[in-house]
């Protein structure tokens, strides 16, 4: 099961800066696109993916079907330092392969480099037309002049999780369908924490300010960048209005406050130090591995989110300019996100898919989990992607100010500083990001 993939440092943020000094926004500029390869031509094409996008078994049955195609695959282990060497191939003009991946946390940093990449709207097959992704997916991965520089692999649709027996314990409400008014709307979900705290006698109802804050962003139509490409956050009033709900859940003794993915974070699963978790696809495979068989049954699932959907998690397939048969690799990236395909991913490591008719596939829909009391996982999570409606515009540097500015901040506020001074304290980090 794909693991969240940490923003780039900000030390990668300047080499971004630097790099698109010297690239054109959006656009193809006007380098030539090599001929594609004669009809049975050998063809070496490269793959690179970092954590699982589950192409194991996929890469040789498309060498079976085309027997002219030998691909290398490329699969590092961290999304981290895997987006920092393409930033550093990018700039060089070489060493990045045929079919390169992107994380949709990263993907700002690169859609402003449109001329580094094919636009597979003009080169891809015919059968990759927009219909065969949720909409949002799709339109994700297009540049500000509508260049479309990756096909869309996995999502992470956004639900609940939370531990039924810490509820019942509390004398809440533990059942799946019983609690959904309780993440209705994030007033209501941190009215529950209140009330939760006081009855459980000062049990934490949520992880981390920094990952519910994040999820609350990033349901906003513009995040900490305006669609300018400007700096937004001291004039978005979403993100003030969710920074005061997300303190004043801290305030009250809602959080945790435990840093995402520490070996105390970790650890909290199977301790019961907290009751909910903010909850994309991917987040069922981290809390059976922290929390541990002993735990089974315990945690539970729901088809809600407060404010509606989201998504946290997913990446696209893109085609560098500097491929030497783009045609051919923009063909395996098209197939690999064919649904047919993305359903055999599913299976094999858990990654969420992003085409509509998977959706609907009876494999994905009737995946149940027995860990979390058998759910029907496939079709919980399949409804959750279908109430996101739009993709948020995110410019250059919102992946590096979550990471750098926003969750630092928030983890301030979680060891004492006031709200206001850690407002203060994002801001001025996010104006160095940017300036």
């Amino acid at each position: 099961m794909r693991t969240i993939r940490n923003g780039l440092v900000l030390a990668l943020g300047i080499t971004m800066t630097a790099l698109g000094a010297s690239a054109c926004s959006g656009g193809g500029g006007n380098q030539q696109t090599p001929a594609a390869a004669a009809p049975n031509e050998h063809v070496d094409l490269t793959l690179a993916t970092f954590t699982e996008f589950g192409y194991e078994a996929l890469i040789p049955e498309y060498e079976r079907l085309h027997p002219n195609i030998k691909i290398t695959h490329r699969k590092t282990g961290q999304g981290g330092p895997y987006h920092e060497d393409l930033v550093t191939k990018l700039a060089a003009g070489s060493g990045l392969a045929d079919v390169t991946a992107l994380e949709e946390g990263h993907l700002s940093d690169f859609l402003d480099k449109g001329s580094k990449f094919n636009d597979l709207s003009k080169i891809g097959p015919a059968d990759a037309s927009p219909d065969r992704w949720l909409n949002w997916k799709y339109e994700a991965a297009k540049t500000k002049d509508g260049k479309l520089i990756g096909y869309g692999t996995d999502i992470g649709p956004l639900a609940m999780c939370y531990r039924k027996d810490m509820f019942k314990a509390a004398g809440l409400p533990d059942d799946p369908e019983a609690v959904k008014p309780l993440f209705a709307t994030w007033d209501s979900y941190f009215a529950a924490g209140a009330d939760f705290v006081k009855k459980s006698g000062g049990k934490a109802w949520f992880d981390s300010a920094a990952q519910n804050f994040n999820a609350m962003v990033n349901q906003l139509p513009e995040g900490y960048i305006g669609s300018d490409d400007k700096l937004a956050v001291e004039n978005n009033q979403g993100i003030k209005d969710a920074w005061t709900k997300v303190t004043d859940a801290v305030a009250k003794g809602e959080s945790a406050k435990l840093t995402a993915f520490s070996n105390e974070w970790n650890s909290g699963f199977k301790q019961g130090a907290f009751a909910t978790k903010v909850c994309p696809a991917w987040m069922l495979g981290v809390i059976k591995e922290h929390a541990g068989p002993e735990n089974a049954g315990k945690w539970a699932v729901t088809a809600a989110f407060p404010g509606g959907g989201g998504n946290w998690g997913g990446s696209y397939l893109t085609v560098p300019t500097q491929s030497k048969h783009p045609k051919e690799a923009a063909e395996l990236a098209a197939w690999l996100t064919a649904p047919e395909q993305q359903i055999k991913a599913f299976q094999a490591k858990g990654t969420f898919p992003s085409q509509v008719k998977a959706l609907s596939d009876p494999a994905l829909l009737s995946k149940t989990d027995d860990y979390f009391g058998g759910t029907k996982v496939g079709e919980l999570f399949a409804e959750q992607a279908k109430k996101v409606q739009k993709p948020q515009y995110k410019g250059p540097g919102d992946g590096q100010i979550q990471e750098n500015a926003s969750s630092p901040a928030l983890q301030a506020v979680e060891q004492g500083k006031s709200a206001a001074d850690g407002w203060n304290q994002m801001v001025d980090a996010a104006k160095k990001i940017t300036r």
